[in-house]
């Protein structure tokens, strides 16, 4: 049985401004494989969820370098795990408007016009959410309160967490 909690954003944001620049050790850096950008943001977001989803190949999950999740890297497959829509442990978010994002929200970014590349995490907003003042962080081109605007992308995806889904004990 599941039951949803609370998202703590404030600790994946802290996460993400302490490791922003550097690699947290507990995780392999993907950086000269492919980017380590989806893995930075999973690291951010399991930071403010606390649960994982261990079934193999659809879910979300980080053992080792080796043995993890297609949606723990890669870009398309976090976007399609978050957004699923059968609850399974882990956290889940809904694709909104730019204007409904908060802090520990992600932000996918499409370069070319034919496929995302690119998720970075919302750190903070500075009044109603635009692209000049809604600044994220992000591995791959390691940054930290970068404004959305100063990248160059055809189209952006906004995920905002709704909560994490955790199982309990049925009596």
């Amino acid at each position: 049985m599941l039951e949803q909690i609370a998202y703590h954003r404030r600790a994946a944001v802290a996460y993400a401004h302490r490791w922003a620049f550097q690699r947290n050790p507990a995780f392999y850096d993907y950086e000269d494989i492919g980017g380590d950008c989806t893995n930075f943001a999973s690291q951010c977001l399991y930071a403010g969820s606390g649960v994982m989803d261990f079934t193999p190949d659809f879910g979300w999950y980080y053992l080792n370098a080796n043995d993890k999740a297609p949606a723990w890297t890669g870009v398309e497959y976090f976007y399609r795990y978050l957004t699923r829509q059968i609850p399974t442990p882990g956290p889940a978010a809904q694709s909104v408007r730019l204007r409904q994002l908060v802090p520990g929200d992600f932000v996918q970014l499409n370069a070319n016009g034919e496929a995302f590349t690119h998720t970075a995490i919302v750190v903070q907003i500075l009044g109603q959410p635009t692209l000049r003042n809604t600044l994220v962080a992000s591995h791959s081109y390691d940054t930290d309160y970068r404004p959305l605007s100063t990248y160059s992308f055809r189209s952006a995806r906004f995920l905002h967490i709704t909560g994490v889904w955790r199982e309990i004990e049925s009596l």
